[in-house]
């Protein structure tokens, strides 16, 4: 009887190791791991609709932290890329995690890892300049408020450093991209999801919701940022390897610029 199968999961990282536990349980021949809405039936495969199961996720997590504390993650950072068919790509990864005596997360002759290796760099670089070009504005609720539209998933990674730097203010950082945020009470981060109308997403100095003062702030931050620009210094090609263009919507010094 043909064991092989499309496992459809929830879209979770959670939802991603329950299924690749029932794979190894069941000893599955997984034609395709994929994400419920998105999936596509493959010719000569069954599907199956796999449920979290958080004590199954969790064995597949020691398994592999066990094995590597790089390989958790360089996978938990590679699935945040939402590099199409990271699925597949990962459980593969998985695969010859548990099935080799010795570390291979650093044998980058294979391909299959040279390849999770890249993203979760990628994904981890797109953690650190979100940290550090991400802008707040204060709303007339009292609340910081910032928008993103990063490349990769990084919101689940950049939750610690901003709780931890703004421990004592309530902020709201939305992934307008994705469709959802986080938000900080003073004590917990959690999960929202807002519906933002485009104006109040993208051109957040023409809404009201905004304080007048933090106008005037963003005003003079800019103001003294081209006073203190020398033109005869910049070096542009520098400057943008550091600050890339895509990321100048975030910072109210380069908002004119863009």
């Amino acid at each position: 009887m043909d064991n092989t199968r499309i496992l459809i999961y929830d879209g979770s990282f959670n939802g991603f190791l329950t299924a690749v536990f029932k794979a190894f349980e069941e000893r599955i021949n997984v034609a395709d791991i994929q994400r419920n809405g998105q999936a596509q039936n493959a010719l000569f495969s069954d599907t199956e609709i796999i449920f979290t199961q958080m004590d199954k996720a969790k064995r597949v997590w020691n398994g592999v932290q066990n094995k590597s504390n790089t390989a958790i993650k360089n996978i938990y950072f590679a699935f945040l890329s939402e590099h199409k068919g990271i699925e597949l790509l990962l459980y593969r990864y998985i695969q010859k995690l548990f099935a080799s005596e010795v570390s291979v997360h650093s044998d980058y002759s294979d391909t299959i890892v040279l390849k999770i290796s890249q993203l979760a760099k990628n994904v981890g670089r797109e953690k650190h300049r979100m940290e550090a070009f991400v802008r707040f504005q204060m709303t007339k609720d009292a609340i910081y408020f910032a928008n993103i539209e990063p490349d990769f998933n990084v919101l689940p990674l950049i939750s610690k450093h901003f709780r931890s730097r703004y421990v004592d203010q309530h902020w709201l950082i939305y992934d307008i991209k994705r469709k959802y945020g986080l938000y900080y009470n003073l004590q917990t981060v959690e999960m929202v999801s807002l519906d933002l109308n485009e104006v109040y997403a993208n051109s957040i100095h023409k809404s009201d919701r905004f304080l007048a003062e933090e106008y005037s702030y963003q005003d003079l931050w800019a103001n003294y940022f081209r006073s203190t620009h020398i033109k005869s210094r910049i070096n542009k090609k520098l400057h943008t390897q550091h600050i890339p263009k895509r990321y100048w919507k975030y910072l109210s010094e380069k908002k004119q610029a863009v």
